[in-house]
Formats: structure tokens, sequence, C-alpha cells
């Protein structure tokens, strides 16, 4: 749900909730004006913007912490690629590729403020890119003996990790950011009823509905307290309606859904008026499921454009999410590779059938391949299927039951920590699968798909997604679409690096894995 926010005084805001400018808190407000004079005389109202307090900065995470995550993000997993390899000096040039990323990364300023998530990706890319680029000169004028090829594939899991490290960092400040702002919803019944609903079923944001003032007769059904009511034409009384349950639900954010009854000149008139009562303003746009990164506002002939970019298919970021994706899989067979084994003797020995599962899925582009899981129900489990499909529990294509009983014993352990799906590293590596990505549909789903659902083969699916963190089995099926759909749109790098994060507690969590 994407908006425009109209600035308050002259702070230029960006486009997306997250950006909203804070106002004056309610303590500096002044409530002993009466609403009618702050919008009949506003210029008699003082802003003293001495009063307002300062936003208080975030405590900058230490410097040393950041350097010798740098430091042995990159060091370590160069000296072992190096190392395996037979590259000569590995300890000796995996040390100095070290030390020249944490000196560009310091030149670059990297160390006094950490980006946000989606910026965190690029101010990597490039200081990487430096990185490379130094090195091959350094290796030219040494005479070095390393394989460039390998070289370069060293330095990869140093720039994933400086990307992760950015990603979650960012995750942390939008968290501490919950609850921050309380809003008031100004809208017509429907566009309000549904800014209410998303703003307060998620978590995911810093914003709350705590009031609304509904335009026309309709009336609401948001549960959310009515504080007021604007009539259908505007009135000489609607900014003080609206200050009124502002201030009476100490609310520092209006936040307007428009529509027929709230035209450009309305809307014009209730900015005034709450930016002289010291409140901020956003306005709802018909924008959906486009990330606020993609959106670029700008103004032409008096008329303020939203400019949309497209899905990332191609470019940089498509590059560097194969060589995460290719290196991160080889990376994860290569260490899991211990319990690979004793997963596949506990299958094995715990029923009879095979150690793997394999099932035939669609892929990018609606491509088929052979997908690969470590069998978690009986050997039959394929034939006894249509036998249960009326105790399905999803309302979609999808198949799924919270109590399966062709799950095995050691099935039930492997689906709750999801070390199941571990083999699909398998696909990752071959090119079928990602990382990170839409949950990979069977053949018979897909038959059932309409024009919508099938947006979800624009990419690759993935090891894990929004899906695996946003609940799982628990989600609906139109919930699962809804987010594969979102990612599809609005993918990074960076938002990869977060979702993999985030990964880490979903499984640990278990929560919607049956």
């Amino acid at each position: 749900m994407g908006h425009v926010e109209i600035p308050e005084s002259d702070i230029s805001g960006p486009v997306g909730l997250a950006g909203a400018p804070r106002p004056r808190t309610a303590a500096a407000r002044n409530r002993t004006v009466a609403p009618e004079q702050l919008w009949r005389a506003p210029t008699t109202v003082e802003r003293d913007h001495a009063e307002r307090p300062r936003a208080k900065k975030p405590p900058g995470p230490r410097v040393p912490f950041l350097v010798l995550t740098d430091l042995l993000g990159l060091g370590v997993p160069a000296w072992l690629v190096l190392r395996a390899g037979d590259q000569p000096g590995p300890l000796a040039a995996a040390t100095s590729a070290a030390l020249v990323w944490t000196g560009v990364r310091a030149a670059r300023g990297r160390y006094e403020r950490r980006p946000e998530a989606p910026g965190a990706a690029r101010a990597s890319s490039g200081d990487w890119l430096v990185l490379v680029g130094l090195l091959a000169v350094l290796l030219a004028v040494t005479g070095g003996g390393l394989d460039p090829a390998t070289a370069v594939a060293a330095l990869v899991p140093g720039l994933a990790v400086a990307v992760l490290a950015g990603a979650t960092g960012g995750l942390r400040r939008s968290a501490g950011r919950r609850g921050a702002r309380r809003v008031l919803v100004v809208g017509e019944a429907a566009g309000l009823d549904r800014a209410v609903r998303l703003l307060n079923s998620r978590e995911d944001h810093p914003y709350t509905a705590v009031a609304v003032v509904p335009v026309g007769p309709a009336a609401p059904d948001c549960g959310a307290p009515v504080t007021g009511r604007l009539t259908p034409r505007p009135a000489d009384d609607d900014v003080s309606t609206v200050l009124g349950g502002a201030f009476a639900h100490d609310a520092d954010l209006v936040l307007v859904a428009p529509g027929p009854r709230l035209d450009d000149d309305r809307l014009r008139r209730l900015a005034w008026g709450l930016h002289d009562g010291g409140l901020a303003l956003c306005v709802l746009s018909d924008l959906s499921g486009v990330a606020a990164a993609r959106v670029r506002p700008a103004s032409a002939a008096g008329l303020t454009l939203l400019h949309v970019a497209p899905p990332l298919r191609r470019g940089p970021q498509a590059v560097l999410k194969t060589v995460v994706d290719r290196a991160g899989a080889a990376l994860g067979l290569l260490v899991l590779a211990p319990l690979f084994l004793a997963v596949a003797l506990a299958v094995r020995l715990s029923s009879p059938g095979p150690v793997f599962h394999r099932q035939t899925r669609h892929g990018r582009h609606n491509r088929p391949f052979t997908m690969w899981k470590f069998r978690t129900m009986v050997a039959d489990a394929e034939s006894r299927r249509e036998q249960l499909s009326a105790a399905n529990e999803s309302e979609g294509p999808m198949f799924k039951m919270r109590r399966d009983p062709r799950v095995t014993r050691i099935g039930h352990a492997l689906r709750r920590t999801s070390v199941d799906e571990l083999p699909q590293l398998l696909n990752v590596l071959r090119g079928d699968m990602s990382l990170v990505g839409p949950r990979p549909p069977l053949p018979e789903e897909v038959s059932r798909y309409d024009e919508r659902e099938l947006r979800r083969l624009a990419v690759r699916p993935g090891l894990t997604g929004l899906w695996q963190v946003s609940g799982r089995s628990d989600l609906s099926w139109q919930e699962t679409v809804s987010l594969d759909l979102w990612y599809v749109d609005n993918w990074s790098v960076a938002t990869d690096m977060g979702l993999l994060a985030r990964t880490v507690r979903a499984v640990t969590d278990g929560r919607g894995a049956y």
C-alpha cells in the first residue's frame, strides 16, 4: 500500500510511510488555541520551530565491530576458497584483500553511517567493484600467480556478508521504529476501512491507526473509534474536525484516503490547516504492492506524478543474485555435508523407502524441473494423496493438511526445522532455483493458475521467501500469492539478504511448518 507524503513546511518527504517527517509532539502543540482560530486565521498562529524536539539519531553501531565484520567476512572465506583452489600464498593474499576491503569501505564512509537496506546493496556492490579493480592492479604490479577467476570467486562471500550486514541493520532500525506514529485516518468509508485494516493487521511498519474521521454519511466498518465526521461537501469546519480528532487521540499524523468527496482543492485546504496546526499529512495513493524504492515523485504542470520503476529482471543486481545463489549453494553443500549424512541415515533407517524425494515442479517461465528433498512421507505418499483430497485444508490449488497421516515420525521433525528442504541447494547450484524466491509449485497447481497467479513464475522459485518467514503453511492461498507477487515485482539483493536473515528466526520458531 503506497502513498505520497505531503511534507510539513519545507521538509521534503519521500514516498512511503517510513519516510514521513516528524511533526511536533503533542506536548509542543498549542492546545489553548481553538481549532477554528487555527483555520480561520492561520497567520496568527505562532509556530516556534525552536520548540520542536529534534529527532533523536539512533546510536550508531560500533566502528570496531563493523570493521571486524568486514575483515572476517571477506578474509576467512577468501582464504578457504584460495586454499581449496591450490592458489599460492592463500593466507597472505586473503589478508591483503581483507585489509584493502576495509580500507575501501572506510575511505567511502561506510563506517560513519550504515545505509538503509536498499542502499546497502548498491553501496556494497560499488565498494566491491572498487576492490576488484584495486586488487587487479596490485596483482599485475606484483606479478602474483593467482588465478583471476578463483581470486574473484574468493571475494564474493565478502560482498554477501557486507550486504547482509546492511540489510539486517535496516531491519533492526525498522523494528525500532514500530509504534512510533499514531495515525488518524480520514476518508470515505471504503478507502478508510481498507487503510485501517491493512495498517493494524501487520507489524512490519511503524504506524497504528488510532481513530478515523469518515467523509459522508456511510459508517466505517474497521473497528477504529470515530472521532468526528466530515460533510460530503467542503465546509469551514473540516480542519477543526480533523484537528480535534487528532488532539483527542494524541495522533501525530493524518492519513487521507482520497475519493470523490476529497478533491484537490479540499485536500489542499485541509493540508494548510493541518500543517499550521503542527500535524503532518500523508495521502494514500492507489498504488498497491509497489515498494517505495521503485517510486519516484515528480511535478509537471502543477500535477504530482509518480514514476514507477519496472521490476528487476536483468542488469547488475540480477547477475549478482545469480553469483550469490551459486556461491551460497556450493558453500552450503560443503558446510552441511555432515548434516546431510546424518539426516540421510535417519530417513533410511526410520522407514522403508529412498532417502530423497524427487518431484516435478515448475520454475521460471513455467519450465518444469526435478526438485530434491529429504523424504518425509511414506514411500507411496503420492498414490495415497487422492484418498485424502477431501481433507485438504487449503482453499487454493495447493494441498495442505495439518496432520497428514503420510508423514513419518522423523519427517515431522525435518519439516518443523525445514531441514527436509536443504537438498534443494542442488537445484540452486544447477540454476533451477534461487536461494530466495516464490514457492515452487506442482504441475497440477500451475494448471489451475489464473493470469495473476502465473506471474509468480516470472522469477526463479526459492529455497526460502516471504511465504517462509510470514507463516508458511498457516497462510491462506491468497496471502501466499500476494506475498509471492510482491517479491516478484520488488525483489533486490538487499531484500534477499534480509529474508535469509529472517529465515533463521522463522526456522527456529517452527510456526506454520507441517
